[in-house]
C-alpha cells in the first residue's frame, strides 16, 4: 500500500485534466489504492474543472485496505482533500474480498474497489473494462503492489500483462516504477520522456499503442452514446434504471399503466432492505450486499431519515437456527469490524426481547424505506418525463424516419402509438411477460402483507425491523411529521402464480393469519400489542373493519426461475436496442438500484459495478 507525497504527478502524467476535457465519461485505472490520495486528487481535480467528463470512473486495486481512520488520517493531511476524505471514509465499510462500487457527488465519480486477488479481479472484469488512464505503482512478479522495487528479470510482467487487457489504443499510464520499463514495452507499450520539473522526470510516461492487434473478449455491439430511451414500468425497477440513464445524460420517458408511478407492486407501505446471508456466502449474498450499498446511497442522496427511510439496522432471527454467516469470517481481515457487529448482535437481541439462544444476525447497513417515495425522487431526476395511463400492449420495431437506424415504438391495444426511442427497456414487473411475448418462463407471484395503524404514537417499540420468518418493520411515520401517525407492517405471502387482483376475502383472512402466526416466532414481543388488531382484521375481512384494525394490503410481483433478477439486452443481434431489468421479486428494494446501474454500465460500456461472474448470472442470455 503506497503513500506517496507527489500526489498530482499521476494525475498531469497522464495528461489530465486536458485529456478528459467535453466527454461523457473517462475511466482510470490505479495499481494499488492504498490510502487513496491519488483518487482523492483526481477527484478534486475533476470538481474544479468546467470541461470535467459527466462520469468520472477510477478502478482500483488492493491487496489489503486500510482501515478508514487510516485513510482519513493520510487524506485530511493534505489541502484541499480533508472534505473528500470524509466522505470516501464514510463509505469505507463491508469491504471483504472482492469488487465493490462506491459513489459520490450523485453518482457522477465511481470508485471501484477490487480487493484481494486483483490479477484475477483484472482478468474476469476485462469483458468490459477499458480504462483510458493507468496510475502503476510497484508491480513485483506475483502482481501484489508494494512500497520496494521488484526482483531483477522483467518485474511485473504478470500483472502488467493483466492492466494491458484493460487498455485501449491511446490509454497513457504513469507509473514511478523505474524497474518495468522492459515489461511495459514487452505488453506494447511506448515510453515517453517526461518533460517538466525534475520530479516530473522521475515518472515513467508511457502509451498504450502495440505493433500487433490485441485479441479482446469485449462485446462486439459498440458502447451506445447517450439518446433517447422509452422505460416500460413506472415501479422501483423502472425508476432506477430511467435514474442511472438520466445521470448519463440521456432523455427518459417513463411509461406505465396506471396515473401515478409505484402503482404495482412498489406501493408498498413499507419495507425492508437488507443483505441475504449463507453459510456458503452464495451468489445472492454477495449481490445482496452490493444493492444494499447502492440503495443506502440514494436514499442518502434523495431522502428524509426518518420520514420517508431510516438507516437503523435490521435484527434478522433464524428461527430454524440455519447457518449464517461463512465460518471463515470469523477471523482474517476485516474480522475486528464483524466482532463489533457481533456485540450490536448482542445489544439488538436484548431490544428485541428474543431468548438470549435465538440464531440471530445484526445487519447495520440495513433499513426501512417507504418505496413510493423513492420511486418519486427518482422520477423527479431531470431528464426524466413520466407518462402515465398509458397501457403498452406491444412493441414494434421501425425504420426511424432519416435517422438511418431503427427505432422501437409503444403501441396500446388499439395500436395506436405511445412513444417511440431507440432504445427500450421494460421494467414493467408480471407486465413484463407480455411485452417480452411470453418468451422466457417468467412467474407471476402476489405477495400480501398486513399493516395498521398504531393507537399510541409515543408507545415504546422496538426502534429497528427484524425479518427472517416473514418482516416486521415495527413503526414507520405515514405522514411528514415524525411525530404524527405511524404504522406497522408485517409480511410477506408469496403466492406462486396467482394474479387475482384483489385478493377474495377468504384469501385476505388466510394471508392475515399466516401473518399473526408468523409473527408470534418471529417476534414474540409485538404479538400482544398487534393481537386486537388482527383479530379484528380476521373477523371483518372485506368488511368496514375497525379504524385500528390490520388492513391488506397486495400486489403482483415477477420472478424467474432461479429467483435472481434480469438484466440486459433481450436479443442483441434480433432485436437491437431492446432491453430489460425485472423479475426482481421479492427484493426489489435491495436490489433494483444496483441493477438499474448494471444496465446502463452494461449499454454505455462501462466497468460494471459488480463482479461479472454476478452480472453473468443475472445476464438475460441465461434465460
Amino acid at each position: 500500500m503506497t503513500q506517496r507525497g507527489e500526489v498530482p504527478d499521476f494525475l498531469h502524467g497522464c495528461g489530465l485534466p486536458a485529456a478528459w476535457a467535453g466527454l461523457p465519461q473517462w475511466r482510470i485505472l490505479e495499481t494499488g489504492f492504498g490510502f487513496g490520495l491519488n483518487f482523492l486528487a483526481t477527484w478534486a481535480a475533476w470538481r474544479a474543472d468546467p470541461h470535467r467528463p459527466v462520469l468520472l470512473h477510477f478502478v482500483a486495486t488492493e491487496a489489503q485496505p486500510v482501515s478508514a481512520a487510516d485513510l482519513l488520517r493520510a487524506g485530511s493531511a493534505r489541502p484541499g482533500l480533508a472534505p473528500l476524505a470524509q466522505e470516501l471514509s464514510r463509505q469505507w465499510w463491508g469491504l471483504l474480498p472482492g469488487l465493490h462500487r462506491l459513489r459520490f457527488d450523485d453518482g457522477h465519480v465511481l470508485l471501484t474497489l477490487c480487493l484481494g486477488d486483483w490479477q484475477a479481479q483484472l482478468r474476469q472484469q476485462r469483458q468490459q473494462l477499458t480504462v483510458d488512464s493507468v496510475y502503476l505503482h510497484d508491480l513485483p512478479q506475483d502482481g501484489r503492489p508494494q512500497r520496494h522495487p521488484a526482483p531483477a528479470g522483467l518485474p511485473g510482467l504478470p500483472g502488467l500483462k493483466a492492466v494491458a487487457a484493460c487498455c485501449r489504443r491511446g490509454t497513457r499510464l504513469a507509473s514511478r516504477c523505474s524497474t518495468v520499463r522492459d515489461a511495459l514495452v514487452q505488453c506494447g507499450f511506448t515510453l515517453h520522456p517526461a518533460p517538466g520539473s525534475d520530479a516530473q522526470r522521475d515518472m515513467l510516461h508511457a502509451v498504450y499503442h502495440p505493433h500487433w492487434q490485441p485479441r479482446t473478449m469485449r462485446p462486439a455491439a459498440a458502447p451506445a452514446t447517450p439518446g433517447e430511451c422509452m422505460v416500460i414500468g413506472g415501479g422501483i425497477a423502472g425508476a432506477a434504471t430511467a435514474a442511472s440513464l438520466a445521470r448519463r445524460g440521456w432523455q427518459l420517458r417513463v411509461l406505465d399503466q396506471a396515473a401515478a408511478p409505484a402503482a404495482g407492486a412498489s406501493g408498498l407501505p413499507a419495507g425492508i432492505f437488507a443483505p441475504h446471508v449463507s453459510a456458503d456466502d452464495s451468489l445472492l449474498s454477495r449481490l445482496s450486499r452490493s444493492g444494499v450499498r447502492s440503495t443506502l446511497e440514494q436514499a442518502r442522496w434523495r431522502l428524509r431519515e426518518g420520514l420517508d427511510w431510516s438507516h437503523c439496522g435490521v435484527l434478522e432471527h433464524r428461527a430454524d437456527a440455519r447457518p449464517g454467516l461463512p465460518a471463515r469470517w470469523s477471523d482474517g481481515p476485516g474480522a475486528d469490524g464483524r466482532q463489533s457487529a457481533a456485540h450490536a448482535a448482542l445489544g439488538a437481541l436484548a431490544q428485541s426481547g428474543l431468548p438470549a439462544n435465538a440464531s440471530v444476525c445484526w445487519h447495520p447497513q440495513a433499513g426501512w424505506i417507504r418505496p413510493a417515495r423513492l420511486v418519486a425522487a427518482l422520477l423527479a431526476q431531470p431528464g426524466i418525463r413520466w407518462q402515465g395511463a398509458c397501457r403498452v400492449a406491444r412493441l414494434r420495431r421501425v425504420q426511424a424516419p432519416g435517422a438511418g437506424h431503427t427505432a422501437w415504438q409503444a403501441l396500446d391495444a388499439q395500436g395506436r402509438v405511445l412513444a417511440q426511442a431507440p432504445t427500450v427497456v421494460i421494467a414493467a414487473g408480471a407486465g413484463s411477460l407480455e411485452l417480452l411475448e411470453h418468451r422466457w418462463p417468467l412467474q407471476p407471484v402476489r405477495g400480501q402483507v398486513s399493516w395498521g395503524l398504531h393507537g399510541d404514537p409515543a408507545a415504546p417499540l422496538l426502534p429497528f425491523p427484524v425479518n427472517g420468518h416473514g418482516h416486521l418493520v415495527p413503526r414507520f411515520p405515514l405522514g411528514d411529521d415524525a411525530q404524527g401517525p405511524c404504522a406497522w407492517v408485517m409480511g410477506a405471502t408469496f403466492e406462486r402464480g396467482v394474479e387475482q387482483m384483489p385478493p377474495a376475502p377468504a384469501d385476505v383472512q388466510a394471508a392475515h393469519a399466516s401473518h399473526w402466526a408468523r409473527l408470534q416466532t418471529l417476534l414474540p414481543r409485538m404479538a400482544p400489542p398487534l393481537e386486537s388488531a388482527f383479530a379484528a382484521a380476521r373477523a371483518d375481512a372485506g368488511l368496514a373493519a375497525p379504524a385500528r384494525a390490520a388492513q391488506s394490503w397486495a400486489a403482483v410481483r415477477c420472478t424467474a426461475p432461479d429467483r435472481l433478477p434480469i438484466v440486459g439486452p433481450v436479443d442483441a443481434a434480433a432485436l437491437p436496442g431492446l432491453w430489460v431489468c425485472s423479475a426482481m421479486g421479492a427484493r426489489g428494494l435491495t436490489l433494483a438500484l444496483l441493477c438499474g446501474e448494471l444496465l446502463a454500465a452494461r449499454l454505455q460500456g462501462e466497468p460494471l459495478p459488480i463482479e461479472h461472474r454476478l452480472a453473468k448470472a443475472l445476464d438475460s442470455g441465461r434465460m
